[in-house]
């Protein structure tokens, strides 16, 4: 078996989906584990791109079926986390109003972040060593993200909701995910889903076209997209995921974020 072989099966991902079964099975999933945590719904923070706006359509039937099901309120909560402005801050409100979210807040994060980053840069003042002033760009978008997931959770914990990820096999064969910041959550409906066939499930749950087909990012700082940073395009990581042959740069770069990012996927080691 092909290393390319081994990475599709471990990450499960199909050659080709039907959108609608996709959309059954992925919304059952979410049902089942709402029920058997014995949660009140299912929380979703939405970024304005592709990914959440899937998973949030993905939510809030889960939870319109449950609440029809058994007599009582399940709840998807949307959550908007921008640091500052954000840019795209509409498309995350276009998402909200396209799939009905009657509960939603917005939780500015830039406060938190700033001030974690400004502990964190009066330390480098006190090293001896390795003594930089101020921090990178993908070290403070580390903090934001894992800023992000501590509002997620502290949210969840007091309204007993599961906090659900957008992390796919797209990003999961790159780790393009930040460990401990959106890579952890309690359940992930998309995780066996090339990014290309998230768009497919996106346009036929419903997401809006300008969402589906916009550049991805992770917004954690200006001007960042995913394509440029991991220099491949999501279509030749879609293609290397669905089986078929890619150019050999394109393998090489694909199969070594694959090795260099195992202890993203790997369970804590211990001895």
């Amino acid at each position: 078996m092909s290393l390319q072989q081994q990475i599709i099966a471990e990450l499960g991902v199909q050659p080709t989906i039907d959108p609608e079964a996709e959309i059954r099975k992925r919304v059952d999933f979410l049902k089942q584990y709402v029920l058997a945590a014995g949660a009140n719904g299912l929380l979703i923070a939405i970024s304005g791109g592709v990914d959440s706006a899937v998973a949030t359509g993905l939510c809030k039937r889960a939870t319109d079926e449950l609440t029809e099901e058994n007599g009582k309120e399940f709840i998807t909560l949307g959550v908007f986390q921008p640091y500052g402005e954000q840019s795209d801050i509409e498309h995350s409100y276009a998402t909200a109003k396209a799939f009905g979210l009657t509960h939603t807040v917005e939780t500015n994060i830039q406060d938190a972040v700033d001030h974690v980053a400004s502990t964190v840069e009066k330390s480098f003042e006190k090293l001896d060593i390795n003594n930089p002033k101020k921090m990178t760009d993908k070290g403070k978008g580390n903090i934001k993200a894992r800023t992000r997931m501590v509002v997620q959770y502290a949210l969840s914990f007091e309204m007993n909701l599961i906090v659900v990820g957008t992390d796919h096999a797209s990003e999961a064969i790159t780790g393009f995910y930040t460990k401990w910041g959106d890579g952890a959550v309690d359940i992930t409906p998309l995780s066996t889903l090339n990014k290309r066939q998230v768009r497919q499930v996106a346009a036929a749950i419903g997401v809006p076209d300008e969402i589906v087909t916009k550049a991805p990012t992770a917004g954690l700082w200006v001007g960042q997209t995913d394509e440029t940073e991991l220099g491949i395009t999501y279509d030749e990581n879609s293609d290397y995921l669905e089986g078929k042959e890619v150019s050999p740069n394109v393998q090489s770069l694909l199969e070594n974020f694959y090795k260099r990012t195992a202890h993203k996927r790997n369970p804590i080691p211990g001895i």
